[in-house]
């Protein structure tokens, strides 16, 4: 008896949550109007570079250009950069500068975008003495962790 109760608890449970929880109807038009390509460049090379660009009637523009570093060896990485610009709902044209590779990452660069405040002196400075103090540590351990011969600490 229990079990043919539980079953229909769950049962109406699984109707209940299961079914859809608003109307949704596709649309049955397009609302926006389609928006052109007015200039379109792109170049794929056999070395692995490539470059691109493009620009938009209304005002959108972007364009790419990157290559293969040290192609063949361990250190190999794709490097990028690239702009894109835009008018926004407010009217102002926002252009965004861009570099990525395996070192740094992405990085952008605009006008609008917020940028971190300077670093402090202390910090700074610790963060010199740590590389000071990682570059004298370098092969300075075995493969275990243990200290080969003394290295100097600042």
């Amino acid at each position: 008896m229990f079990h043919s109760a539980a079953f229909v608890v769950l049962a109406s449970a699984c109707v209940v949550f299961g079914a859809p929880q608003g109307a949704y109807y596709a649309p049955t038009t397009a609302n926006t109007t389609p928006i052109p390509i007015v200039a379109q460049t792109q170049e794929l090379n056999l070395d692995g570079s490539y470059q691109y660009s493009y620009q938009t009637g209304n005002g959108i523009s972007a364009g790419e250009s990157g290559y293969l570093k040290n192609p063949g060896t361990e250190a190999e990485g794709q490097v990028a950069q690239g702009y894109y610009l835009y008018t926004g709902p407010d009217g102002v044209v926002y252009q965004v500068e861009y570099y990525s590779d395996a070192e740094n990452g992405f990085v952008a660069k605009g006008a609008h975008l917020p940028t971190p405040p300077p670093l402090p002196e202390a910090l700074v400075r610790a963060n010199e003495l740590a590389y000071k103090n990682a570059a004298a540590d370098a092969g300075q351990y075995d493969e275990r962790g243990f200290p080969i011969n003394t290295a100097k600490r600042y």
